[in-house]
Formats: C-alpha cells, structure tokens, sequence
C-alpha cells in the first residue's frame, strides 16, 4: 500500500516524530481498509478500497507518550479504489480523520475501536474513532478557543464570539456524510470527512449571511482548516462550529409528527417558504449573480442529461423513462431561444425538510448545513444557479415526507404533500422570491434532475427507499407537473393506484 507523504503533512512539525515516521501510514492502512468502507461518510462504496496515500498528518495531543492519557491524531488520506470495469482509473477521494490513541481503553470506547497496528510507531497502542470519546472532542474545543496552528492545521475563530470552556461534548450518532458533536447546549461542531480543496461552502454562505444580518442561518463561531499549499491550491475548510438551536424540531420530523395525526402542514410550509426567500434574497444581495441566457441554460440541460443517462446506466429501473425525462431538460434548453433568461445566484444546494429547523418558542424557522450535495465536486456546489433549484429540491421533500410517512403514499397524504408544497411556493413568492409558477420549465426540470439523482442515492444507500423517488419519476415523465410547477396532473387516488407495491408504511 502506498505511504507517499506530501511536504505539507510534515512542514512546520520538526519536534513531532510521529507525523515524520515513513511507516506510519503503512502500519494503520490495514486497519483502515477494514474500518473506513464501513462509514456512512465513505463514498467509495462498492469498490475495493487498494492503498491510501498520505496527504498530511498532524498530532493535535501527543500520540506516543507515557500512555496514561490517549493521543489525537488527525490525517487526511487518499482512499485508492479499483477502477469499475471498462472505465478509466478514477482519483480517489481525501478524507478526514481524528484518530484517538491509547494504550487501552474503557469498556464504553469498545464500538469505536478501529485496530492495533501490528508495527510502526503506534505498535502495542489501541487506535480508534476520536469522535466518540469525549474527552478527545473536549480537547477540539479548546483548540477552537484558542485561534493559532498546531502542524498542518489551522483553528480561527469569529471575532466577538466567545466560547465557553468546559462544555460537555455529546457526538451524534445518526449515520450522515459527516460527523457533528454537540457542546453542553451551546455550540455543534461539524467535522467534514470527504475533503476537497478550497472554501466549503457551509462556512462561507453563513459567514456571509451573518454580514448581511440574516438571522435564518446560526453565525459560524470558529473553524479550522489546512493552509494554501504552494502550489496554488486553496485552504481547505476541515470543520465548522456554530451555535446549537436547543429546543428546536427538524422540519423532517414536523413533518412526519403531522402526518402520522393527518394533521394540516400548509401554515409552517408557507413560513418556511418565507424563510426561504430570505435567504435567498440574503445571497444575491450580499455575493455575486449572474444571468443565465442560452449558452448557460443549454450546458445546465447537457449536463441534466449526463446525469440522466449515467443514472439509467447504473439503476437499469430507470430505463424505461428517459426520454420523457428527457423532454423536461430539453425544454429547459429551449428556453434561452426566445431571448429570455434567468437570474444565477449563490443558493444552499441541497435543501430538504432535514435541513430546516423550527424553534419551539417561537415557531421560526432556520436553515442549515449549507455543504450542498456532498457526492458532487465541490467547484459545482459553489457555481452560480437558480434559486428555484433549491425551491424543486423543498419540493421533493414534501414529496418524500407524504410517502415515507405511516400512511405511505395513500390518497390523504398525497393531497396534504400538493397543499403542503402550494403553501410553500405562496410563501415564498409573499416574501419576494420568485414566483415558481413563473418558471414552470426551470421548475420541472430541477425536480427531475433532483429526483434521477434520488433514484441513484437510495438505489445505492437504501434500496427499500427506491420506490419513493421511481413514483416521482413515473410522475415526471408522464408530464404529471402542473403549470404552477407545484403539483401533479393525478388525482390523489389515481397516484396511490400508480404507487409501485411495497411503498406503503415507510418510516
């Protein structure tokens, strides 16, 4: 396996043994080949995982001391994975990870073992997950606190923000694409484990929301990050800390607590349609915009069908219905040809009832995790797009709360998710945002480009799930959208009929 060291894992840590050791890599790759395709975070799923290669390694507590306290250890690998057949060998992602080192280790730590290596300079020691040991992410606190470097990683912090000492860390356990610790009831810590260079844009969208005085978004607090290489390659954003919003329900879990009691939704989705706008108005007030005119909207439509297509390849169910799908992104194409064109603009990139949250005090609404996909490359989620792209992807939540629900897609839930996102378009265009029903191409077109790309997630992560986008799918392609971009040309008994079996009693 390969254990090729860049010059930024061991610049500026001439004291630091460990991080130099030219064995290190190569002693914890076998532990890593097990351990790291089991993360929810890896994307690499599928292919057999060959080598790693060291990008950089950092010693933020001391990994080789007496043992009577364990070692922080933060890497960024490159995961090298074998080609799928008849393809061009792809590179493989970087990832982020805060190993925890220690002699031994108590009995609560025993789900976060990783191994023990059997040579190099962590021989005879226990190696394990950082993440879920607290004192371990205790210290990443204190890091924060404190802006200054230690090796290859840099910790900033907001100016004005003060951070208490002492804070209870509490890691979360739901499986995501990354990993996020929540201190006493103050602060959430999110670490980015799939690591591309430059800005992500989950601190960037906040801290320029935060200057533009929009309060639907929590103010980044700190972060920290790897410097800019020589190279030319930028800072790359390692982890953001923002205030915790204690007391507040995920819109996800509104939305299903309301299902479950056949309970009307259209009052907090037409709020959330303003909180919405806001944003939405925040970005394009505060960061660069662009319009999109025939040449942008034919590329926009190209690369839909690139998505479709190597969709189709990969979910052989989705076969049948390219080419009406295919009529949604043409008809994008087509709008540029009479002169018109559309605003571009900084959006959240992948907005979902998940992504929202709702104050119990007040009934507001906030958005969160601003990363946008995190299976796309980063340069894509910081381009400049439609803010009814975000609009489609609420659309599609709605969508997805009404028949993963216990109801399951019957005729009562489809009716509430048509109300729910009529509701949600109104608020959105009372609080200035454009008109949805405006846009009807853009609008179709976002929302079954957003839909093949949930065919290719859940028939990859949760294939019992499949059946919920497919019904999107069947929708789309027979032309079922509205003019007003917000429902389907079915009656909400004639969409449970079409429903594929086994739909019914998601939870």
């Amino acid at each position: 396996m390969s254990d090729t060291a860049s010059t930024r894992a061991t610049r500026n840590t001439p004291d630091r043994p460990l991080v130099c050791a030219p064995d290190l890599l190569s002693s914890l790759a076998p532990l890593l080949a097990e351990w790291v395709p089991r993360q929810r975070w890896f994307a690499g799923k599928g292919r057999l995982i060959t080598g790693f290669t060291l990008v950089s390694a950092t010693e933020l507590l001391p990994c080789t001391g007496d043992g009577s306290a364990p070692g922080l250890l933060q890497l960024l690998v490159r995961a090298q994975q074998s080609a799928p057949a008849s393809r061009t060998p792809v590179v493989g992602d970087c990832y982020q990870l805060l190993l925890g080192v220690h002699t031994a280790l108590p009995p609560q730590l025993a789900p976060a073992v990783i191994g023990h290596p059997a040579g190099g300079p962590l021989r005879g020691r226990t190696v394990y997950d950082a993440l879920l040991d607290n004192r371990l992410c205790a210290l990443l606190l204190e890091r924060l606190r404190v802006p200054g470097r230690i090796g290859a990683v840099r910790f900033c912090r907001e100016a004005g923000n003060d951070i208490p000492s002492g804070l209870p860390a509490r890691p979360i356990a739901v499986e995501q694409s990354n990993s996020s610790i929540v201190y006493g009831d103050t602060f959430i810590l999110k670490v980015f484990r799939r690591i591309a260079p430059g800005v992500n844009p989950d601190l960037e969208l906040p801290r320029a929301l935060a200057d533009a005085k929009c309060s639907r978004v929590p103010a980044p607090a700190a972060w920290f990050e790897t410097d800019a290489a020589s190279d030319g390659t930028e800072a790359t954003t390692l982890g953001v800390l923002q205030p915790f919003l204690q007391g507040s329900a995920d819109g996800w879990q509104l939305a299903l607590n309301a299902l479950s009691v056949r309970a009307d939704f259209t009052g907090s989705a037409r709020a959330l349609g303003h909180a919405t706008a806001e944003v939405h108005t925040a970005l394009a007030q505060n960061l660069p915009t662009s319009e999109l005119r025939r040449p942008q909207l034919e590329a926009i439509a190209a690369r839909m069908n690139e998505r479709l297509d190597a969709t189709a390849r990969a979910v052989p169910l989705l076969q049948p219905y390219r080419a009406p799908l295919r009529d949604a992104f043409d008809a994008l194409a087509a709008v540029g040809h009479d002169g018109r064109s559309w605003a571009a603009q900084r959006i959240h990139g992948d907005l979902h009832l998940g992504q929202t949250l709702r104050s119990a005090a007040e009934g507001r609404w906030s958005l969160i995790d601003f990363e946008g996909e995190p299976a796309r490359p980063l340069a894509e989620r910081r381009r400049l797009q439609p803010a009814v792209r975000d609009v489609a992807a609420m659309l599609r939540s709605f969508d997805y709360a009404a028949r993963s629900g216990p109801a399951g897609g019957d005729p009562w839930s489809l009716e509430w998710a048509r109300r729910t996102r009529e509701a949600y378009c109104l608020g959105y265009a009372e609080a200035g945002g454009l008109d949805p029903r405006s846009a009807p191409e853009l609008m179709r077109a976002y929302e079954t480009d957003k839909a093949v790309y949930e065919v290719l997630y859940e028939a990859r992560h949760r294939p019992d799930w499949l059946s919920v986008p497919m019904a999107a799918i069947r929708r789309l392609a027979s032309g079922g959208q509205r003019a007003d971009g917000t429902g389907n040309t079915q009656s909400a008994g004639e969409a449970a009929r079409s429903e594929p079996p086994g739909a019914e009693g998601r939870g």
